[in-house]
């Protein structure tokens, strides 16, 4: 597969690819045209490893927003591609542009319907105030992109993705690109030989998402914080 080649994508090449490491961006919102990446550094959080500062965890312990998983991915995923939907108020100021065209946006959403691909909702009320998506394959998640229209709330809805994939045995979380925003919950850097032989395991893990549409004792914020500061 090229590294850098335009092509229409289907969910079954998609699927493909990142069992092999790559996966698919547009350099722009409004660019029709598709890349595959394969980065030398990929960003890792094995969930054996995983931290939430402090700060957070306090004010995850709040439940002041209610998180869902599977209840509007095309709402969430529209959010992301979103210009202004960066997960800190820092990165939006610096984010002119986004990678997520109509193209992807609607290969996930079909992703979605055939049981691959997940969102991770924060809601306020009755507000959508962030969420992330990805796809799920064995026991990994691929993280693709996530949103906010609150403080702090894709922070949130990302520390509940940790706990929930902890809880229901999930291995690791792919980010594709390490940031400091995300270094702050254990995400590392990996060089892609190390990330393929621990890709090829995590593959054959069978495990299920954990789908919930409002608070469930199974994955209620307690045991996502317990969950969370265990390792093993």
């Amino acid at each position: 597969m090229a590294r850098d080649s335009s092509t229409q994508i289907l969910p079954e090449e998609i699927l493909k690819a990142y069992t092999l490491g790559y996966f698919p961006m547009a350099r722009a919102h409004d660019d029709d045209e598709i890349v595959w990446v394969l980065p030398e550094e990929r960003g890792v959080l094995l969930l054996n490893q995983t931290k939430v500062p402090r700060k957070l965890r306090r004010l995850v312990a709040r439940d002041e927003m209610k998180v869902t998983t599977n209840q509007c991915f095309s709402r969430v995923i529209q959010a992301c591609a979103e210009r202004d939907a960066g997960p800190s108020a820092a990165i939006r100021l610096e984010r002119d542009e986004t990678w997520i065209n109509d193209d992807i946006a609607e290969v996930y959403c079909r992703l979605h319907g055939l049981g691959f691909a997940h969102s991770v909702e924060c809601w306020y009320g009755e507000q959508l105030v962030g969420g992330l998506y990805g796809l799920s394959l064995g026991g990994v998640f691929f993280g693709e992109s996530m949103f906010s229209r609150m403080t702090n709330a894709s922070k949130i809805a990302f520390t509940h993705l940790i706990g929930r994939l902890k809880i229901v045995g999930y291995d690791m979380i792919d980010t594709q690109f390490y940031t400091d925003h995300l270094g702050q919950f254990g995400v590392m850097e990996m060089a892609n030989d190390d990330y393929q032989e621990i890709l090829e395991t995590s593959l054959m893990k069978d495990v299920n998402f954990p789908v919930t549409d409002n608070y469930s004792s199974s994955f209620s914020t307690s045991l996502v914080l317990q969950s969370i500061t265990q390792t093993s």
